[in-house]
């Protein structure tokens, strides 16, 4: 009888040692690659406050909120949860403030641009009076 690719050689509980030797292994990169929904919080508060363009509004908190993010990452990476929970909840907080700030200052804008509009207004009907 010729030897086929489904026969093997090995006894039974050698092959399930494998198996199961192959699947553990398999079990930390998987685990590192799940995100804590802190963690994931974190990383859309990020998006949020760049969507908002606080890059250009507020710089200096989102570059705060990045560096936190990055550190959550890394200590989430290294297992350290206690570390990883404190960092994403910080770079939830500066990137939520960093997209405050953008919004705020896109209001401001908009509010002086409003008011430029209204004092031109009124000096074209004081103009238009004084004929």
């Amino acid at each position: 009888m010729t030897a086929s690719f489904s026969y093997f050689r090995r006894p039974p509980h050698v092959m399930a040692a494998a198996v199961v030797a192959l699947a553990l292994s398999a079990a930390p990169a998987f685990a590192q690659a799940a995100l804590t929904p802190e963690l994931e919080a974190a990383v859309q508060a990020v998006q949020r406050a760049t969507q908002a363009d606080a890059d250009q509004y507020a710089p200096a908190e989102l570059a705060a909120a990045r560096q936190s993010l990055a550190q959550a990452q890394a200590a989430h990476a290294a297992r350290e949860k206690k570390a990883a929970l404190d960092l994403a909840l910080r770079a939830a907080v500066d990137a939520d403030l960093a997209r405050a700030r953008s919004q705020e200052a896109v209001a401001s804008a908009e509010v002086a641009q409003r008011k430029a509009e209204i004092a031109d207004l009124q000096a074209q009907i004081g103009a238009e009076g004084r004929r």
